[in-house]
Formats: structure tokens, sequence, C-alpha cells
């Protein structure tokens, strides 16, 4: 069974919703009691949010139509002007639909894109979550024409679930979909309110409860969740008047030809509230590091045989391989020395791209917890069997996860946190801003510390993840990743309590 701490925000696969819809029912809670429920709540979203406007509400031929078909009585009782167009036949549906149909007196044009012409607000009620196929024909060609009326301004999309043709377990477009300025989903938010492009696609999103109990989490067992404090703040540990900077870990961030790379992860490192960081840099390089870091030790290494002697002191309770170490052989062998050291090892960048397309020789070197940090190209290279855009970004981390026995945080817009056990969280706090280079060897320092200071994998990745996007917020307009390090101190210490930092 999985275990989430209290507090955190479950996500639903649509195979799960479904599970909690038949829950509710099993329970005593009628299909159409559901369906009532969810499209009150729909209607009164939209009563709160608008001024009346003439309503044109778009209705699927299954349950997605049905609470369309509850919208639409609900904003007429309440005075507004309302059209119904169905597509297919609505004297065919069945079940809770065909229920929902009956609250309708009124007449029922068929759904097609000249039906839009005069709505001023359009409610999106013809596929839910869990499409399964593209879109084509009418449906297409109507959610289209949606779209464009959407882009020009002239009409506002409110989508009941999903935006129609958006697959709630991937955020994937099937074939087209219509950006809604408001998505009214139910119970719980599904992968694909997270996952680009169906972020971007749902405007705001707002969940709302229909009557089903929440005994049916336990039941259903998600294991997927939104990153927030919530998942990973007890890991975290507390503070303590006794503590000291031996108390706190000793992290090793290994520096590589590129200095800037390794620089930037060792100044994270350092703000993660770990005690100790050591840079470990080739011959040479050990006055660059000194000036540029005066409050972290440098230490000389040659090679892979020079960090496997520096590792033989178990002080160091965590290391940092990949940003700026350069390709080619010299690469692999300081992370194989990294792994045989057999504690936590953050493996970024260079490091992850010396074993391209070898994702089984990585995983029989991991004995110990890693966490993995790949872009969606360095992902590709390592795993060239998984291949996100087929299966989805959530599914992809996930197999890679299992694969190769370690945390993979699958970076982007809606980085995935995934663990070898199943577990995985969405990150949907990352601004735009955190797209500049070196960002990318800001998180991985900061997992690093977070692992040197004893947090799990899974919790100081996804924390990490989180922090990383808070301290980009408060960056506000800076791209430099410079300043993203600025931030992770303030952004730490209020991770430990409930306070989200100034911005």
């Amino acid at each position: 069974m999985t275990v989430f701490p209290d507090g955190t925000e479950l996500l639903l696969t649509c195979a799960e919703m479904g599970r909690a819809d038949r829950y509710a029912v099993d329970h005593g809670v009628p299909g159409v009691t559901l369906m009532a429920a969810a499209g009150a709540a729909v209607a009164t979203a939209i009563r709160r949010r608008y001024r009346p406007r003439p309503v044109l509400v778009l209705a699927g031929p299954g349950n997605n139509g049905g609470d369309g078909w509850v919208v639409a009585r609900d904003l007429a009782d309440h005075g507004w002007d309302v059209r119904v167009a169905a597509l297919g036949d609505p004297a065919v549906l069945k079940g809770d639909a065909a229920w929902a149909r009956t609250l309708w007196t009124g007449p029922a044009e068929s759904a097609r894109p000249e039906v839009i012409d005069g709505a001023g607000l359009v409610v999106d009620a013809l596929f839910g979550a869990g499409l399964a196929r593209d879109l084509e024909g009418v449906a297409a060609d109507t959610v289209s024409a949606l779209a464009g009326r959407v882009e020009t301004g002239s009409v506002i999309s409110v989508a009941v679930d999903v935006p129609s043709g958006l697959d709630g377990d991937t955020g994937r477009v099937r074939g087209v979909a219509a950006p809604a300025d408001l998505t009214v989903t139910f119970f719980r938010r599904k992968p694909g309110h997270l996952l680009m492009p169906g972020r971007a696609l749902c405007g705001e999103v707002r969940v709302v409860e229909i009557g089903i109990p929440a005994a049916a989490l336990a039941a259903i067992d998600p294991a997927a969740a939104v990153d927030a404090p919530a998942l990973w703040r007890e890991a975290l540990g507390g503070r303590s008047a006794s503590d000291h900077k031996y108390r706190r870990g000793h992290v090793v961030v290994v520096g590589g030809p590129m200095s800037g790379a390794a620089r930037l992860a060792l100044g994270a490192a350092r703000r993660s509230g770990v005690g100790l960081a050591t840079v470990a840099v080739p011959p040479g390089a050990t006055a660059l590091f000194a000036g540029d870091a005066p409050g972290a030790i440098v230490r000389e290494v040659d090679g892979a045989d020079g960090l496997a002697r520096l590792l033989t002191d178990a002080r160091y309770s965590a290391v940092v391989v990949g940003p700026g170490l350069g390709g080619g052989e010299g690469a692999r062998g300081l992370v194989e020395a990294a792994l045989a050291a057999n504690r936590p090892v953050l493996l970024d960048a260079d490091g992850l791209g010396a074993f391209a397309g070898a994702a089984g020789e990585l995983a029989s070197l991991i004995a110990a917890p890693a966490v993995l940090t790949p872009h969606e190209g360095e992902f590709r290279r390592l795993f060239p069997d998984i291949d996100p855009a087929a299966v989805g970004k959530l599914a992809a981390a996930r197999a890679a996860a299992k694969a190769v026995g370690a945390v993979v945080l699958l970076k982007g817009p809606d980085t995935v946190v995934a663990a070898p056990d199943g577990r995985a969280t969405i990150v949907e706090n990352a601004p735009p801003t955190l797209a500049t280079a070196g960002s990318g060897d800001v998180l991985a320092g900061l997992i690093g510390g977070l692992l040197a200071r004893g947090v799990p994998a899974f919790e100081a990745a996804a924390a990490g993840a989180w922090i990383h996007g808070e301290a980009g917020r408060a960056a506000r307009s800076s791209v430099l990743a410079e300043d993203i390090v600025s931030n992770l101190g303030t952004v730490v210490e209020a991770a430990h309590s409930s306070r989200r930092p100034p911005t």
C-alpha cells in the first residue's frame, strides 16, 4: 500500500477516478446524485465567476455530457440564456446521462461548428478525462472551431473535468482541444491537469466535492501526488538547539572541466541546510573554487582513483556527480567511483551522459539510494526504450525508476519525480524563469545536499524540485541561476514550517 503523509494532495488516474465513482455507488451514493452534484457545482462556479451572457452547452454522448445537461438546467433556472448542442442523438443516451437529459425541457441542436455562433460562454461537456482516442469528425471540427473562437477572445470556454480532447492521464492532446478559462473537476485532480500541455489548456482548475466518500482514497490507494511541502516536510527533520555541522551531513560535489556548473551545484548544496560541503576538483583547479566559495572545503582529486580514495572517509554522507564533469571515460570512472562508495548519490548531466544507452549497466552499479535528474534529451539517451511521447511523462519516469532502481526526476515545466516503488509526484510551481543556463546544476546541488542531510531519496528529490521552484519565484524576473542560489536559504528554512517564503 502506498502511504503519503496526511495533507498530501493526491492525484487520480482516470481508472482510479472510475473506481472512486464505483466506490461511492457501492456505498449508497446513487450515480444520479453524483451527476447532479457535479453539474450543480459547475453551474455554481460559472455563476460566481462570470456575469450572465449567452451560453452554449456542448453535451457529449456519455457522463460528461450528462453533467452538461445538469449545468444547462441550472443556469436556465437562474435566468441565463442557454442553448444546448448534443453530439449524437440524445434519445439513445443511457444510464445517468439519460436521466440528466430529462432535466432539460428546451430544444437541443446538433453539435457542429456553427452552433458556437452567438455564444459568449461555452460549457465544454463533450468528453471527460478518460477519452481513449483522438477526436475526429464533427467532434474534432466543433472543438477546433471553439479553439479558434477562444483564441480571438470572442468566447469563454469552461471545461467540465478537462477540455475535450485532453488525455487526463498524460496531459497530451488527442487530436485537438480548446483552451479553457476555467476547468471544474471532481473529487481530485488528474495527472493531465498538471502535465503539459494539459496544464496550459485547463486555465484555472477548480476541484469540487460531489459526494464521493473520503474513504474511497484508501480503497483506491493512489500512487501519485502533487509536489508540495506536505509530501516531504516531515522527512526534512526538525531543528535542534544542539545541532552542529557534523550532524547536518557532509556533501561532496565532484567538479570537472566546466567549473561554472560545479560551482553552482556547490553553492546550492551549501544552502540546502547541510552542515559541510566539499568540492572535489581536478588538479590545478583549487584556487578557482577556494576563491569562489570560502566556506567550502576544496580537495584535489586525480580522476576516479583519487575520488575513490577521498570517499573512503565515512564522514562524507552524499555525492553529487555530473554538473560540468565533461564527457568520456573519465566521467564514467568518476560515476563508478561515487557509486562504489555505497552512499547516496545524485547523478546529473554528464554523469548521466556517461551511461547513454546503458541504463542496465548503471543499474548494476547502484547499491545505495540514488537520484537521477535528466532533462528529456538526457532521458531519451539514457533510456532509449522508454518513450515519454508514447506512454506519457508520468509513466515514463515510473518505468525508468523501476528499471534502474533509483529515483528519477524527469525535468521540465512539469517535472515528474518517480521512485522505484511506483510513488510519483508532479511539480507545478516552477516558473518559466527556471529555463536558464545553470538552473539544473542548482537543482542537482540542492538535492545532493538534502541527501547528505539524511533525507530519503524520493523526498529529497521532491523537496528539491519544489524548493527550486520557489527560489525561482523569489528571484522574480531574474534569469540568472546565481539568483536562484541566493534565494534557496530562505526557501529551505520556510519549508521546515508551514510558511510560504516571500516572493
